[in-house]
């Protein structure tokens, strides 16, 4: 299949793809380029868009993508070591998500506040008393 028709298959722009080949995501078992030059993507390349997407959903990086899928076609890693990138990642996800937790705590504050501002000043002076209090300010 040409690359727009794989792209609009996968939710993805030709832009992105070709991104994919120049990393090395895609390669040859993906991709034949005909006589005039064009690309021709395999039902492989699919699978492949596929993974990477899967990955990416997981928040991993290129560089990350580019490891994961050299040792996915060489089988380079052993069970065992796979089990503790999943472990580590899923500790770097959790962190995340306690600093995201943290932002929105913040966020709601500062919401509260600002609608207070509006409806109730002197009770938005109290909340901010508080957090005087509580930062040592």
């Amino acid at each position: 299949m040409k690359i727009q028709e794989l792209a609009d298959l996968m939710g993805l722009t030709p832009h992105t793809i070709r991104f994919y080949e120049k990393e090395g995501l895609l390669d040859s078992r993906h991709i034949q380029r005909e006589k005039n030059n064009y690309r021709n993507y395999s039902d492989e390349a699919i699978d492949r868009l596929k993974l990477i997407k899967k990955f990416q959903g997981i928040g991993c990086s290129l560089a990350e993508l580019k490891t994961i899928l050299q040792d996915h076609d060489t089988n380079a890693r052993t069970n065992q070591e796979v089990i503790e990138w999943i472990l580590q990642k899923i500790h770097e996800i959790e962190r995340k998500k306690d600093e995201y937790d943290h932002m929105l705590v913040t966020l709601n504050w500062m919401l509260t506040y600002r609608k207070l501002l509006n409806e109730d000043p002197q009770q938005a002076e109290a909340m901010m008393a508080e957090l005087r209090l509580k930062i040592n300010i």
